[in-house]
């Protein structure tokens, strides 16, 4: 009874971490899903050869799911002077717990990749500027900074 024991706390923190590492991943993203992490479908859309710039004024701001099986994300819907546009943030988890916040009529600058998502243009942010604040969401290469702890 005595080897039992540690052989079950073993298990049991085994079992902990690796439902930790799912979590992460997507906030509950069933297998397969994907989520919002580094190297899911999602995040291979992210281009570095389309990263582009772009100014207007906040429209909207709102909750998407962009895929089955993640977590909800925010995105807002961007005018500037050739377009309106989607501008894909990251998950709402993370965006709600930064301190610059994203409102209707505010004025941002937004770099990130273009890309078609459902037949239309969008752009998944990498970093969204708001006067003096900034809101960094993507490397260079497109890496979340919501995954950066794993990273190294």
């Amino acid at each position: 009874m005595r080897r039992l024991v540690p052989a079950v706390v073993v298990l049991t923190v085994l079992c902990f971490l690796g439902a930790g590492d799912a979590l992460a991943q997507g906030r509950g993203a069933q297998r397969g899903g994907g989520g919002w992490g580094a190297g899911t479908a999602y995040a291979r859309l992210y281009n570095p050869q389309t990263v582009e710039s772009i100014s207007g004024e906040v429209v909207s701001v709102a909750r998407i799911t962009p895929m089955k099986s993640m977590y909800y994300g925010l995105h807002l819907m961007l005018k500037t002077d050739r377009e309106t546009i989607s501008v894909h943030l990251g998950p709402g988890w993370y965006i709600e717990n930064q301190d610059v916040s994203i409102l209707p009529r505010d004025r941002v600058e937004v770099t990130g990749s273009r890309i078609n998502f459902e037949g239309k243009p969008a752009i998944i942010a990498a970093t969204v500027k708001k006067g003096d604040e900034e809101l960094a969401l993507r490397d260079a290469s497109g890496f979340p900074a919501w995954s950066g702890w794993r990273r190294r």
